[in-house]
C-alpha cells in the first residue's frame, strides 16, 4: 500500500494550487511559541502576581472564582497592561525572540515553516489557515520572496481579492498577537463572525486540505465548518502524532480523510516539499526535446550554482541514449551486416543521440571548470560495449553514441578555442576490449572504432569508393544539425577537419615520447590536403611564434612541450601521404 505521505505528494504534485494548508499550534512547537491558552494562563498568574494571591495549581478556576467567567485574554491583558504601548511590549515577549532566543532558534521558523514556504513558491500551495497568533509562517515567505496577503479580522476579509487572484493567503482564524481582538475563550472559539464562516465555508468547498498540527478539541466553530462543508473532488490529509482525539476522529470519518501518522511536523514538510520537487523533476518531458535541453542547458552553465542540476540533466540524457541501445533494436547478434543494416544502425544511434549531439556542441563551446566532470562521466559511459557478446561490428557501434558525442563536442571546443577542454575530453580514461586501460582518444574517434579497421565502412549506400565514409557520413549528419552556428559550410569543413587533426596529434603523443614507429587516426583531412595544410600552418604559426606558452602546449592537446608539439607535426605531415587517398 502506498505511504500517506507519498500519496499526498502525489496528490498535491498532480493538483498544483489545489491543496490548502490547516495549520494548528503543533506546526509551532518546535519554535518553543506558546500556544494562544498557555498565554492566557500566563496572564492569570500575572494578575494574581499584582493581587499578591496564589492561583496555582489551577489558574483558570483561581479566576473563575474571582470574576465569574472564563479567562479571557482580552481583559487579562487590560488588566496587567493599560496603554497600548505597555500591551505590545508585553506581547512581543511571547512570540518575539530575545538575542538569546534567537541564538537557540528559538521563536523562529523551523524546517516545517520553510518547506512549507517552498511549496507556496512553487506555485502548489496558495492558501494557508492557521489558529495561530505568531508570525513564523510570514517571516518564512518573505523569505522566499513571498509577500503574503493575510487575513485576521472581518475588515480585511471585507475588502481581500479573491483568493485565487493572490500568490499566497494566510487565513488567521484566531487572529494576530498584536491584535487584542484574538479567539481564546471556549466562547470565543465556538462561533465566529459571518465574515470568517463565509470564507471557511468557501476554502473548505474549493479547495482540498492539509490538516496538520491541530487537535480539533477546542475549536467548535472550526470544527462546524469543516463538518458541514460538502465533500468535494479533492481529497483531505489529516496529519496527527499518534493517536488522533475522538473529535478529530469524528472530523476524519465525516470527511473521509487519509491519516497520516507523522513524527513531527518539520518531518512531514520537509519530506513532502523534498517529494514534491522530485515528482516536478521527474515529470519534466523526457527525453527532452532538443530546443527545451538546449535551453536549459545554457541555463545551467551560466552559474556554477547549478552544476548538480547540469549533472542530472546529462546523466539523463546519457541514460536515454544507454537504454535505447541496449534495445531490441540494436540486437549485437544479428548476422545481416550489409550497407543498409550498418546505414539504419548507425541512424538509429544518431536518431536516439540528438540531443546529446546538440548539448555536447553547446557545452564545448561554454562549459567551465568543474562543469567538464558531467560529460566526462557521459564520455566513459557511452564509451563502453552494452554487450560482451555478438557480432564485432555491431558490439564496435555500441560505441557510435560516444564518437557522435566527442565530435560534437569537439567542434564546439574548436569553434571558441577551447583547447583544455577538448584535451581533458580527449584523455577520460575508459576500459578497452581486453579491460585495459585507455584514452577516449584511442578508442571513440572514427578511425580507432573498429577492431576490424574503419575500411568496414565502405559498405554504405553511395560511399563504396569513398576514403573516409564513415566520416563524411558524420561531417554530413553534424552540418545539418550543427551548421546554424558557422558562418558557412567551409567554415564547418575546416572546423571538422581541424578537430581530426588535433584527434591525430593527441593520439600519437606517446608515439612521440615513446620515440616509437609514428601511427595515429587518418581522417577526412587527409585527402582535403589544402585545408589540411592550412590547419597545420596554423598549428605550426602557434607553437614558433608562443613556444611553450601557446595553448596548444599547455593544454597538452600536441605534446608536453612546443619542441615536442613541432616534432609531431612533422611526422604528422610525412605520416599522411602513406595512405592511398594522396
Amino acid at each position: 500500500m502506498i505511504d500517506p505521505i507519498n500519496s499526498l505528494a502525489f496528490s498535491m504534485h498532480a493538483n498544483k494550487g489545489v491543496y490548502a494548508l490547516l495549520l494548528g499550534s503543533g506546526i509551532s512547537r518546535a519554535a518553543r511559541i506558546p500556544t494562544g491558552w498557555e498565554i492566557t494562563l500566563e496572564l492569570v498568574r500575572k494578575a494574581a502576581a499584582l493581587k499578591k494571591e496564589q492561583c496555582e495549581p489551577d489558574p483558570a478556576a483561581w479566576f473563575q472564582n474571582k470574576t465569574g467567567k472564563q479567562p479571557d485574554y482580552s481583559d487579562l491583558l487590560d488588566m496587567v497592561a493599560k496603554t497600548p504601548a505597555e500591551r505590545q511590549q508585553l506581547l512581543r515577549s511571547y512570540w518575539e525572540p530575545s538575542e538569546e532566543e534567537q541564538e537557540e532558534g528559538a521563536k523562529l521558523p523551523t524546517r516545517a515553516h520553510r518547506a512549507i514556504a517552498d511549496l507556496v513558491k512553487l506555485g502548489y500551495i496558495r492558501v494557508l489557515l492557521t489558529t495561530n497568533f505568531d508570525r513564523l509562517m510570514e517571516l518564512a515567505l518573505h523569505d522566499v520572496g513571498i509577500q503574503p496577503t493575510v487575513l485576521s479580522t472581518t475588515d480585511q476579509i471585507e475588502g481581500a481579492l479573491p483568493l485565487i487572484h493572490t500568490t499566497c493567503t494566510i487565513i488567521k482564524i484566531h487572529g494576530d498577537y498584536l491584535d487584542t481582538r484574538i479567539r481564546n475563550t471556549p466562547e470565543e472559539l465556538a462561533l465566529y463572525p459571518e465574515e470568517f464562516k463565509h470564507l471557511l465555508d468557501r476554502v473548505f468547498d474549493e479547495f482540498g486540505l492539509v490538516v496538520a498540527g491541530w487537535s480539533a478539541d477546542w475549536d467548535v466553530a472550526l470544527r462546524d465548518a469543516l463538518t458541514r462543508a460538502p465533500y468535494r473532488r479533492f481529497s483531505t490529509f489529516w496529519a496527527s502524532r499518534g493517536e488522533p482525539s475522538e473529535k478529530a476522529k469524528d472530523i476524519i470519518a465525516r470527511k473521509g480523510a487519509m491519516l497520516v501518522s507523522i513524527d513531527d511536523a518539520d518531518t512531514l514538510f520537509s519530506t513532502l516539499s523534498e517529494q514534491v520537487k522530485a515528482l516536478e523533476e521527474f515529470s519534466r518531458p523526457h527525453p527532452l526535446s532538443t530546443e527545451a535541453a538546449v535551453a536549459t542547458l545554457k541555463k545551467y552553465l551560466s552559474e556554477p550554482k547549478y552544476r548538480i542540476a547540469l549533472d542530472d540533466l546529462v546523466a539523463r540524457e546519457v541514460e536515454s541514449v544507454v537504454k535505447v541501445a541496449a534495445g531490441d533494436a540494436f540486437d549485437v547478434r544479428s548476422s545481416d551486416t550489409c550497407g543498409q543494416a550498418v546505414l539504419s544502425r548507425l541512424k538509429g544511434y544518431e536518431a536516439a543521440s540528438t540531443t546529446l549531439i546538440r548539448m555536447g556542441f553547446v557545452a564545448g563551446q561554454w562549459i567551465e571548470g568543474e562543469q567538464l566532470a558531467s560529460w566526462k562521466k557521459a564520455l566513459a559511459k557511452l564509451s563502453l560495449r552494452q554487450a560482451n557478446s555478438g557480432n564485432t561490428l555491431w558490439l564496435d557501434l555500441q560505441r557510435y553514441p560516444a564518437t557522435l558525442l566527442l565530435y560534437a563536442f569537439g567542434l564546439g571546443a574548436v569553434s571558441n578555442d577551447q583547447w583544455c577542454t577538448l584535451s581533458v575530453l580527449l584523455n577520460v580514461p575508459v576500459l578497452g576490449e581486453q579491460r585495459e586501460d585507455k584514452r577516449v582518444v584511442e578508442m571513440v574517434p572514427i578511425w580507432a572504432l573498429f577492431q576490424m579497421g574503419s575500411d568496414v565502412m565502405k559498405v554504405l549506400p553511395g560511399r563504396e569508393r569513398q576514403y573516409t565514409p564513415l566520416n563524411n557520413h558524420l561531417e554530413e549528419l553534424l552540418w545539418k544539425l550543427l551548421g546554424a552556428s558557422f558562418p558557412s559550410q567551409m567554415a564547418f569543413q575546416i572546423a571538422f577537419d581541424r578537430l581530426e587533426v588535433l584527434f591525430a596529434l593527441s593520439y600519437a603523443i606517446p608515439c612521440i615520447q615513446k620515440e616509437e614507429r609514428y601511427w595515429t587516426l587518418p581522417g577526412a583531412y587527409g585527402w582535403r590536403r589544402a585545408n589540411m595544410m592550412r590547419i597545420l600552418a596554423e598549428i605550426r604559426s602557434s607553437l614558433e611564434s608562443l613556444g611553450d606558452t601557446s595553448l596548444l602546449v599547455s593544454s597538452g592537446l600536441v605534446g608536453s612541450t612546443a619542441v615536442q608539439g613541432l616534432e609531431n607535426l612533422n611526422q604528422l605531415e610525412q605520416f599522411v601521404p602513406q595512405f592511398r587517398w594522396h
